[in-house]
């Protein structure tokens, strides 16, 4: 059942940043000194090295939690977005992109000190796998009097990114952000974002989760690295001692849903052929989510999860091409 009037499906709160992509035939990533398939922090004086570096670009709003909204409202849902940009022409694109899909936004503006918009170049090799050198800038200088009350009060679910933690102000904002979810009954979903984050914040994450979190979003790597575990029962025993939803993609395995009743595999939805994972995970954090805000069970929404997945891996960038609605009508999934 889809929430009533007024009311929002989903609020994400995010790095708001500009995606920068580029298909790397010759690898460009090495020589600019990348780990292969993970995000790495550069600083504003890095940018026009690492742009100069690549080759044709596509460019459009992104940061993952922002693709996993755009996701939502792609499968005809009502979602809201809470982030923090410049006043410059990266961030006019990005509030004009998420506006044009129907997303309400908070979205604060950074002072002249706080950096420019930030932005994510991403280099996708021939074997589908992505290499991030992400700018954080304005999008993770948000402040705790930069949240607003007015969204998450009328979410179903309210759903946190972990990258936010890659710099200090955005500790405090997260705690305010749980705080008003509890106030207003709406669900809290955290995504651990990247196995490195996970390294640089392991405490933080683990105390959001033993406390506050009702939906923990991970992959294996980051669930293994969350817990300091080699293998995925051990994790899963742990989610089942805290006692909190969690759902593991593994990509062409699947996910793995923890529930209060045990552990489910679903299948991943099959491809024709891969041609970039950027996003894989954001889209299944926007059906696995938005099936729960709908009152979907657990292993459902990771079905919807999947189906999303696995569209958006059929082509370049995050942003479906094919009406994922329809695609989740024609699954019997909405």
């Amino acid at each position: 059942m889809k929430p009533g009037p007024h009311r929002l499906a989903v609020t994400g709160i995010g790095n708001a940043m500009l995606d920068v992509i580029t298909q790397d035939q010759h690898e460009a990533y090495r020589a600019l000194g990348l780990v292969k398939a993970a995000m790495s922090l550069i600083d504003e004086d890095q940018l026009e090295v690492f742009y100069n570096a690549m080759g044709p670009t596509i460019q459009m709003s992104g940061g993952s939690v922002a693709n996993s909204i755009a996701g939502v409202a792609a499968l005809g849902g009502t979602c809201g977005y809470i982030g923090k940009v410049a006043s410059d022409e990266f961030g006019d694109r990005f509030r004009h992109d998420l506006l044009s899909m129907g997303v309400e936004l908070d979205l604060a503006v950074a002072g002249a000190d706080e950096g420019a918009t930030g932005r994510c170049h991403v280099f996708i090799t021939p074997d589908a796998q992505r290499t991030m050198a992400t700018y954080l800038g304005a999008s993770n200088k948000l402040n705790a009097s930069d949240i607003k009350e007015d969204l998450i009060a009328r979410s179903e679910i309210t759903y946190v990114e972990g990258y936010l933690f890659d710099l200090p102000p955005a500790k405090e904002s997260i705690r305010k952000v749980v705080n008003f979810a509890h106030d207003y009954d709406s669900m809290v979903a955290l995504s651990l974002s990247d196995m490195f984050c996970v390294d640089r914040h392991r405490r933080d994450f683990l105390d959001l989760v033993t406390t506050d979190i009702d939906v923990l979003l991970a992959n294996e790597t980051e669930i293994l690295s969350l817990f300091q575990f080699e293998h995925l029962e051990q994790a899963f025993g742990a989610l089942e001692e805290i006692g909190v939803l969690a759902v593991v993609t593994r990509g062409p395995l699947g996910a793995d849903v923890a529930t209060v009743s045990g552990v489910v595999s679903v299948p991943a939805f099959e491809v024709e052929h891969v041609v970039d994972q950027n996003g894989a995970g954001d889209m299944f954090a926007s059906g696995f989510l938005y099936g729960l805000a709908l009152g979907a069970d657990p292993v459902e929404a990771a079905e919807l999860g999947s189906l999303c997945a696995g569209e958006i891996i059929t082509h370049l960038g995050a942003r479906p091409e094919t009406n994922l609605e329809e695609l989740g009508i024609e699954a019997g999934l909405l």
